[in-house]
């Protein structure tokens, strides 16, 4: 007996290295588990298990709690042939038995389940030996009326359509309500720069300077502390904080509930802090019906969310580019066969068209003009030109006699041939292409995992920089005010050193959170 067994398993809901190093680091952990290789691009992971101690339903259940979408994916011994029928007319147990026990005494079938309630029969089966048409014909000859189950050729899987949307309507929503907050800012600058050329010639005295900055439109206050500026920003930035950040959210509470750190969890922290401490200050700013107009974030998390939100948008699309590819490699495989009977001579008795799934080794297949190949095989009767040019990259045709050996996924052009199947299935040259291509995607560039290894330590670390910022500068502001008073824009002579000083520390802090967050790292 194997103590290891290998198992694959699609993996949904990925969308950057973080991700993955989030998944290998938390399985890596569990009992039972020996290695584990996440594709970012395929959307697959490869696990070594012990089938002792763990199950792969079991291991899918643990990506799943880490917040992403799991699924075992049935292919998971390479030598067995593998086979997954829906059986009609079971009404009893007895049925079931019958059919088990009928297959198991078979030769060449190695595993055999039959469950009732889905009506769904698993066989395992060792394709030198038996085919998946001999054993349909076994359990119809049991009296049951028994079909594949459909196997989905679409390549859905890689298909990203749905996270590009997301990403879009969610930089879209962020964009729209971003502008209007830029617009705001720019104008504000343009006017404090006015106001402040305007300070250097005539001499004006603050009480003036104070009277004009509050003449302005945007600084004009609808009640004592709250400007229109800073309104107009909160009501701005309110529905991007929900809509254009929600998926951010659910991701980083996923993370933290696994007690693990990703960008998400940064980008959510720097955007929620900031409007949570703007619009404290707000309410504070309207408690004390503060004269001057406090500085508030608000145009930090729109802005922020327009660039992370455009990144993954970008992202998704690029992915779904590679994975078009794989999913054009993957539509090149013919869906149908026909399969003929040969009397003496080549003489054709009978033909039945068949899924491509059904056909096994040592079949005749005919193909006719225009036809795809549906396996690998080689020619025993006709004459045709084939263009291979998807597998070997020839333009022209070649010509196919019997004898010459003929590729899956091929196209047949002007003669009819028949060919006797030598690899069928997962055997094909071209399913052995969509595999490699899968696998060159799984594996990782050293400095892949390097980065994904920093990624883990850099969250932790960025959150400690701004709470040391945070606590250095209240330090400093009640060691030497005068530092904080120079920096400080916007000190008047109303409110408190202390708050001065506090408030000064928050934004600084704030300031590190806001910068690092959508770091080259994350955006890269």
């Amino acid at each position: 007996t194997k103590t290891i067994s290998k198992c694959y398993i699609q993996v949904t809901g990925m969308t950057c290295a973080s991700c993955v190093a989030n998944i290998e680091r938390n399985l890596r952990r569990e009992d039972g588990i020996h290695s584990i290789l996440v594709a970012l691009m395929a959307g697959k992971a490869e696990v070594r298990y012990n089938p002792a101690i763990i199950h792969p339903s079991a291991i899918a259940e643990l990506i799943r709690e880490l917040g992403f979408g799991a699924t075992v994916m049935e292919n998971c011994d390479e030598g067995d042939g593998n086979l997954e029928l829906v059986v009609r007319g079971m009404t009893c147990a007895s049925c079931v038995h019958k059919i088990e026990s009928t297959l198991m005494k078979t030769n060449g079938v190695s595993y055999c389940s039959v469950a009732l309630a889905t009506n769904k029969a698993h066989i395992k089966y060792d394709p030198e030996i038996i085919g998946p048409r001999d054993i349909i014909q076994m359990i119809k000859d049991l009296g049951f009326t028994t079909s594949l189950v459909k196997k989905d050729r679409s390549a859905s899987h890689l298909d990203h359509k749905q996270e590009i949307r997301q990403w879009r309507r969610s930089f879209l929503v962020s964009l729209i309500f971003c502008l209007p907050v830029m617009g705001l800012m720019i104008y504000m600058m343009v006017m404090n720069s006015q106001l402040a050329d305007a300070h250097a010639h005539h001499n004006m005295s603050a009480e003036e300077m104070e009277a004009l900055h509050s003449s302005m439109f945007l600084e004009r206050q609808l009640l004592p502390g709250l400007s229109v500026m800073n309104i107009l920003s909160f009501l701005l930035c309110l529905p991007v904080q929900i809509f254009g950040g929600w998926h951010f959210y659910i991701q980083a509470y996923k993370a933290l509930k696994h007690k693990t750190a990703n960008m998400d969890v940064l980008v959510v922290l720097a955007t929620s802090i900031a409007f949570a401490y703007s619009f404290v200050i707000l309410l504070v700013a309207m408690a004390e019906k503060a004269k001057v107009n406090p500085v508030t974030f608000f145009d930090t998390p729109p802005m922020l969310f327009v660039f992370i939100s455009l990144g993954r948008w970008l992202e998704h699309v690029a992915k779904g580019k590679t994975s078009e590819a794989l999913a054009r490699l993957i539509s090149l495989q013919a869906t149908e066969a026909t399969i003929v009977t040969l009397g003496p001579d080549n003489v054709l008795i009978s033909e039945e068209q068949v899924d491509v799934e059904l056909v096994q080794r040592g079949d005749i297949v005919k193909v006719i003009p225009g036809g795809k190949l549906p396996v690998d095989g080689h020619v025993i009767e006709g004459h045709s030109m084939v263009d291979e040019s998807l597998i070997t990259g020839e333009a022209m045709p070649v010509t196919k006699k019997p004898g010459n050996t003929v590729i899956a996924g091929s196209i047949n052009q002007n003669g009819s041939l028949l060919i006797s199947a030598t690899h069928v299935g997962a055997d094909t040259t071209l399913s052995q292409i969509v595999k490699l291509v899968e696998e060159a995607q799984t594996s990782k560039a050293p400095i892949q995992q390097f980065a994904d290894k920093l990624s883990g330590y850099f969250v932790p670390f960025i959150v400690a920089v701004s709470v040391v910022t945070l606590f250095a500068w209240i330090v400093i502001g009640f060691v030497d005010f005068e530092i904080v008073e120079k920096y400080f824009l916007g000190y008047n002579k109303s409110i408190s050193a202390a708050e001065v000083i506090i408030r000064f520390a928050f934004q600084a802090s704030i300031t590190v959170l806001c910068i690092a967050c959508p770091c080259s790292l994350g955006l890269a």
